[in-house]
């Protein structure tokens, strides 16, 4: 029996100069140069969980950040998973199961549920983990106000942290403003 890599989680504070330059190779290459500046941006500041071969080679990430969630009147801590990504030639392997499981551990211990955009290739990986699909309406506050953002429905997906249930789909989620994609 194969033993499977561990996953090492660290803050990005605690990343070297060299690891984000392998993460952001990793990612370039994985998402075959559709990974903008504004993606890694979005995905710094929080834990990336990290995945190396037994030589030492990156092959799988993700990470977690802070997002901020108006629903309801309430101002929501949530954990929104960014960057997931495996190295072509390693996939399929559960490397991308061993990312989010690091993943779903830091949004129990630190959020009120988690929440991700996922990709037609990923949104098997995350229904298959238990996340699902946020039925309600999306939005974000902006500059302006706020703005609806309905081409992001059907991609986006939520999970109750543990010990919390998901918020009422009555309501948007209305996110944080950003730069780049804002879901």
């Amino acid at each position: 029996m194969t033993e499977l890599p561990a996953v090492h989680a660290a803050h990005t504070y605690e990343l070297t100069a060299a690891v984000r330059d392998e993460i952001r190779a990793l990612l370039d290459t994985a998402f075959e140069g559709e990974f903008s500046d504004h993606d890694w941006e979005h995905s710094l500041g929080g834990v990336h969980a990290l995945v190396r071969d037994t030589g030492g080679l990156l092959v799988a990430h993700g990470s977690v950040v802070q997002r901020r969630v108006l629903h309801e009147g309430r101002s929501l801590r949530v954990g929104y998973v960014e960057a997931v990504a495996v190295r072509p030639g390693r996939r399929r392997q559960g490397l991308g199961h061993r990312v989010m499981g690091a993943l779903e551990r830091v949004v129990d211990g630190a959020y009120a549920f988690g929440a991700l955009s996922a990709s037609d290739a990923g949104a098997a990986l995350y229904a298959a983990r238990g996340w699902q699909v946020w039925p309600g309406g999306l939005a974000a506050l902006g500059p302006q106000g706020t703005v609806a953002l309905p081409e992001e429905e059907g991609s986006t997906y939520v999970r109750p942290a543990a010990g919390h249930v998901l918020p009422g789909a009555g309501h948007p989620l209305v996110f944080d403003w950003r730069e780049g994609d804002l879901l």
